[in-house]
């Protein structure tokens, strides 16, 4: 990864995490823009909304369109019949000029549902990787339903706003797909019931969680997810991009080749976030769910201790999610 990657530092349980952070209910501005009807692009349609958000539906087809959200309640909702049928597209990585995501959201209360974003740098210049995101979001009260993300390296940047709590992000449905460290950042985010990819590298990280310190309380929480592979090379759940990295994978089918030893050094011989990492794993299944060789310092956690990374668990109060929470 190209970002600012270096040492960092491990676990800690989370019963009643986000307790404390004010949830305001989500409220929906009665703008809604339609695009290509009212505005012939996305970013057009951006502008337009007011500083107090508001809806964009977005009809069938390609837009090929880098955008940035920045006002609050922001939502996207594509109006084809499945996600495929809208495509959000562009092609910026690490060396053109940030953001470089195809879609860069920092709006508070910001929902995307039925699309695809993706970031095809990597098709078009497949013998140069790069970092190339496809999604950007360092919102607080996210909710992404039925969205699509294509990439390869850094699909998908999950983070947080400077300050005392992590963003709250809920990703539901999704399909996610990657290589390198494909799902990355310092949110506490919740996955549930999506579907993770690996596309075909020698070797990949699902995730490369960034939490600095045994004191913040963010995470990334898998539950209910379905993990695939393409190509035979080792691929794992992922390594600490700082030394407190802490992800959850709760009931997850793998029928992908994900490696025995389940999770890996950040920099093997060079670094040590194992030390501190928290990384676990409760009840996988599929071709791929055996958890007996998992490498000695990840944890695989009963019953009782997997309840207190559920939805409820994690995001006591789930007011800001809506219906189907």
């Amino acid at each position: 990864m190209l970002l600012s990657r270096r040492l960092f530092a491990g676990g800690l349980t989370v019963s009643g995490l986000a307790a404390g952070l004010a949830a305001p209910v989500f409220a929906q501005s009665k703008m809604v823009l339609k695009v290509p009807q009212d505005h012939k692009t996305i970013a057009e349609a951006l502008t337009a909304l007011p500083e107090t958000g508001g809806t964009i539906e977005i009809a069938t087809g390609t837009y090929k369109e880098k955008l940035v959200v920045a006002k609050p309640d922001v939502v996207l909702k594509g109006q084809g019949k499945t996600a495929e049928e809208v495509l959000i597209v562009w092609g910026d990585n690490a060396h053109t000029p940030r953001p470089n995501a195809t879609l860069t959201v920092s709006g508070n209360g910001f929902r995307a549902t039925n699309l695809t974003i993706q970031n095809d740098y990597h098709l078009k210049q497949p013998d140069v990787p790069a970092q190339a995101l496809a999604l950007s979001i360092d919102a607080d009260r996210a909710v992404v339903t039925g969205v699509r993300l294509l990439g390869a390296q850094d699909t998908l940047m999950a983070s947080s706003k400077k300050g005392p709590q992590p963003s709250r992000q809920y990703y539901k449905d999704c399909y996610i797909e990657g290589h390198v460290d494909f799902i990355f950042g310092n949110a506490l985010a919740f996955f549930d019931r999506c579907h993770l990819h690996v596309i075909d590298r020698g070797s990949a990280f699902i995730t490369a969680h960034s939490r600095n310190a045994e004191t913040e309380t963010s995470a990334y929480v898998f539950d209910h997810c379905r993990i695939t592979t393409a190509g035979d090379g080792d691929y794992y759940f992922g390594r600490a991009w700082r030394a407190y990295g802490q992800v959850v994978f709760l009931d997850t089918r793998i029928e992908g080749n994900i490696h025995p030893e389940g999770w890996r050094e950040w920099t093997p011989g060079k670094t040590e976030t194992y030390t501190t990492a928290a990384f676990s794993e409760y009840n996988s299944s599929g071709p791929h769910g055996d958890m007996s060789q998992r490498v000695f310092w990840a944890k695989t956690l009963t019953a009782e201790q997997a309840a207190k990374w559920r939805l409820e668990a994690v995001f006591p109060d789930r007011s800001w999610i809506g219906a189907g929470a």
